[in-house]
């Protein structure tokens, strides 16, 4: 079931365009292999056109939503199995969202994500990996290129290093700005993101974070300037990696090592 927002005025600060297009959502439903006792939690629900066929696939469901008029709405309808928590994703701890015996499964998270909450979020659940099974959401088709980009491609960066160093990221589909209401002016596109059988360590990504930081600062430049402020040539260089190179040029492998350096002080 579908709903074409005709009634509720989509919110420009909530990022809302609300997903209509059937097959898409059954192409979403599809990829996400549902059980009936998995843990899911939805992000952003809206006016239920997704909340409504997980209702069907599963025994409960817990939604997170920020807009108390689209709260209400799914609280009118009373709907089995649908736990409803108000709040700002960004400021949520998903972990803590579901009961018991719900909450000692892995969580599996979907949603039509606002684009200007699905970089910030994807970065939070960086942090909750240890608790995911696995991310289906729709994210801007720009955002989902940047997150599987390789090094030497225009589209990696900072994000493509951080989550790639965490998850495994599949591409599923892109969409249309059609199969949403209002029709954003961008496409779309639905991305798989599961947790690494080895993950870094908390420390181990705190430190990764500060050298994509501090890499990335100015993508012009090599990592001789970015990273003059705390090593210089010789030190990057002493790590088998080019001090005339730029960011968007070190693999994987390459961050790790030059993490590992600048923890060491």
């Amino acid at each position: 079931m579908t709903d074409n927002g005709d009634t509720h005025r989509a919110r420009k600060r909530f990022g809302q365009n609300f997903l209509n297009d059937t097959s898409i959502i059954d192409r979403i439903i599809h990829a996400m292999r549902i059980k009936r006792d998995d843990a899911v939690i939805e992000v952003g629900p809206g006016l239920g056109a997704l909340t409504l066929p997980l209702l069907d696939a599963l025994d409960a469901l817990t939604v997170v939503e920020i807009d108390r008029d689209l709260i209400a709405r799914l609280r009118d309808r009373r709907l089995d199995g649908l736990t409803i928590h108000e709040g700002d994703a960004l400021a949520t701890d998903f972990t803590t969202l579901l009961v018991e015996p719900l909450n000692r499964k892995p969580l599996r998270l979907v949603g039509n994500l606002p684009y200007n909450i699905g970089t910030p979020l994807l970065l939070r659940w960086l942090d909750a990996h240890d608790a995911i099974q696995d991310i289906h959401v729709m994210l801007q088709k720009e955002v989902v290129d940047r997150l599987h980009a390789k090094p030497g491609n225009r589209a990696f960066g900072r994000l493509s290093v951080l989550l790639q160093s965490v998850f495994t990221i599949e591409p599923l589909f892109s969409v249309p700005p059609t199969a949403f209401t209002p029709a954003p002016k961008v496409k779309s596109a639905v991305v798989r993101l599961k947790p690494l059988a080895d993950p870094p360590s908390a420390a181990e990504l705190a430190a990764l974070q500060r050298a994509t930081r501090l890499a990335f600062a100015n993508k012009r430049k090599t990592l001789r300037n970015n990273l003059k402020a705390v090593l210089d040539a010789s030190e990057i260089e002493a790590l088998d990696i080019d001090p005339g190179a730029r960011a968007e040029t070190l693999d994987l492998g390459d961050f790790q090592r030059l993490a590992t350096r600048l923890e060491q002080g």
